[in-house]
């Protein structure tokens, strides 16, 4: 029995029927699951044949090779969709029945997943205790959610939750609109978990609901069976249908250095001598009591002095120098990880940043890294904003790297956007509004050697790199 993935579906408490649908299951070398959640759409006649028919065009699915697979899975909405077409000519009764759908695919080798969406099915990506939406609904409702203009509760319990603006098997739309289904992909870490559910779980379950059922339980099977308990429990008002894959890696654990390994600064060069002393001198004999007594009186003086000195130096110093080291690091936001996550993670030398996965603006709070030898970042208008408090580089270039290039990125409000040492930053169409310095190159040379270089501060990118994937 696999533990990386799991689906279960239920009618709930209103409905006769189960109009929805799942498929889970391994692909190839065992290395792919294949995933979705299919939902007949509500009100209409037929909706349970509808994901009956996509669900049997979903396990059909052909995820080789890897390098197509967003490819295949547009081809495969697209197939589902002429299947409900021809199934509406021949059958009349069943003349409006649609379907609502979200299929992805999971690469556990390279710890990367692949997505298509389209209606009101969600994807969500858990990871470290956050849940972040990755899908969009696409109905007027959603809209109205995904851009703030409604609150979780309020869209909800909106009269107009269940009208969708687009599904498999309303028209041959799907065919020519590129946009209609939306896709992606993003880096799946060892001990991240997908949740892919019908509506009838989000109209019913609210955020924290879920992530505190996806918290609790040692396995798939029993978190799935306490996200559909508790839709039940709230009302049940439609049917219910979550999928569950999890990359079942485990994820590197963090050594904490041990006590005698930590370096700490001295405050003034007589503490440790005189912390030694203590620690280690041999007990005072009793005909020496009286000596012993009055250097301890003498060594508490000198250490009262010294902590009275260091107190006022941290007064002095209170801008951050040598007596006053901050050690409390923030917190990084759900949508800042997930993209310091994609510098690390991507496979090749291109990263497009998909709007359906980082909402912009993204706020920063902390420094992000690129320790990559190429990287070439689409970001499509994106915009990185500095939080409030932050003060630091947005993005920090580290090491030697060969390039590394930004195209239509926007920085707003930092004392550094791009700060990056003897290396090449390639800018195309990249806006710096608010920054104090737009980019920051630190150049260092081997010393009393003489140095013949051109230093170039940028230059732009010419086209769009080629992807090495």
């Amino acid at each position: 029995m696999t533990t990386h993935f799991f689906g279960l579906t239920d009618t709930g408490k209103s409905r006769g029927n189960n109009e929805d649908s799942f498929v889970a299951e391994e692909k190839g070398d065992n290395q792919l699951v294949l995933a979705a959640v299919i939902d007949g759409v509500g009100g209409y006649h037929g909706g349970e044949v509808a994901a009956a028919i996509t669900k049997d065009v979903f396990a059909k699915q052909a995820v080789k090779p890897r390098s197509a697979i967003i490819t295949n899975m547009i081809a495969t909405f697209r197939a589902a969709n002429k299947a409900i077409l021809d199934g509406k000519s021949s059958e009349p009764e069943h003349a409006e029945m649609a379907c609502v759908a979200t299929l992805v695919v999971a690469d556990i080798e390279n710890n990367q997943f692949y997505y298509a969406h389209v209606g009101d099915t969600r994807l969500y990506l858990y990871r470290d205790g956050s849940l972040v939406k990755i899908s969009k609904d696409h109905s007027f409702v959603g809209f109205l959610e995904d851009s703030g203009r409604l609150d979780e509760n309020a869209a909800m319990t909106h009269p107009k939750r269940n009208e969708i603006n687009k599904a498999i098997g309303f028209s041959d739309q799907i065919d020519t609109d590129e946009s209609y289904i939306e896709t992606g992909q993003s880096p799946f870490l060892p001990g991240d978990l997908l949740l892919l559910c019908s509506d009838g779980l989000t109209d019913m379950v609210d955020r924290d609901g879920i992530v505190s059922m996806l918290s609790q339980g040692d396995s798939l099977e029993i978190k799935a069976s306490n996200l559909v308990n508790l839709a039940n429990e709230n009302g049940g008002r439609d049917n219910i249908t979550v999928v569950l894959v999890q990359n079942p890696k485990k994820a590197k654990e963090i050594t904490p250095a041990k006590y005698d390994s930590i370096v700490t600064p001295d405050p003034l060069p007589v503490e440790r001598p005189i912390a030694e002393s203590i620690e280690h001198s041999p007990k005072p004999s009793r005909t020496k009591h009286w000596y012993g007594f009055t250097a301890l009186i003498i060594l508490c003086l000198i250490l009262l002095a010294s902590t009275i000195l260091l107190y006022h130096n941290n007064q002095q110093n209170s801008s951050g120098d040598v007596a006053h080291i901050d050690t409390i690091k923030p917190q990084r936001n759900s949508q800042e990880q997930l993209l310091q996550d994609a510098f690390n993670h991507t496979k090749g030398d291109t990263l497009v940043l998909s709007d359906s996965i980082f909402k912009s603006p993204i706020l920063i709070s902390d420094t992000l890294h690129i320790n990559r030898d190429s990287l070439f970042i689409i970001a499509k208008g994106m915009i990185l904003q500095a939080d409030t408090n932050y003060s630091g580089a947005a993005i920090v270039i580290n090491g030697q790297h060969k390039v590394i290039g930004f195209d239509s990125l926007n920085f707003n409000g930092f004392a550094t956007a791009i700060s990056l040492s003897n290396t090449r930053v390639l800018l195309k169409g990249v806006s710096f509004i608010n920054c104090k310095i737009p980019v920051q190159n630190n150049y260092s040379f081997a010393n009393q050697v003489p140095v013949t270089v051109q230093i170039p501060f940028t230059t732009t990118l010419p086209n769009r790199p080629k992807n090495l994937n």
